[in-house]
């Protein structure tokens, strides 16, 4: 194997920093999401108030199980893409792909301001790990490495 160039180890530097992200997305979100029953109404309008207060009660929970995962994912991709699997690249450039939908209806979307900025910003922080992926060095890389 051989060693990876500066473009993918920028890239994973990039992905660390995603990965650091989405741990401080923890608090964003939970100090951003209120679980109002007005909300939860106009998303499930048939829900009853057990219903509704079952939601209240496990939106915490979710929010930091989900900040959990994202910051995971971004270190498996981070080493995966710096010992040079080519299924590494490809899986990054397609959650790169879903993330941008989730920005587009976040920024497009009845979400709170902190959560927009968070978004984008999460957002540009994987495009410029994509892009270093996909530079001719790290396509080199990845072909050599498979």
């Amino acid at each position: 194997m051989s060693e990876a160039p500066p473009s993918v180890l920028k890239a994973a530097q990039v992905m660390k920093a995603g990965m650091v992200a989405s741990l401080i997305g923890i608090p964003v979100y939970l100090l951003s999401e209120e679980p109002s029953r007005a909300a939860i109404q106009r998303i499930k309008p048939d829900a009853t108030a057990a219903q509704i207060a079952d939601v209240q009660r496990a939106l915490p929970g979710e929010l930091i199980a989900f900040g959990l995962l994202m910051a995971a994912l971004w270190l498996w991709m981070a080493q995966s893409c710096r010992a040079g699997k080519s299924w590494a690249r490809t899986l990054s450039t397609v959650l790169f792909a879903v993330y941008t939908v989730w920005t587009l209806l976040s920024v497009f979307g009845e979400s709170a301001g902190a959560e927009v900025i968070y978004d984008v910003v999460v957002w540009l922080i994987a495009l410029t790990a994509v892009r270093f992926l996909w530079q001719g060095p790290s396509s080199e890389y990845f072909r050599k490495n498979g």
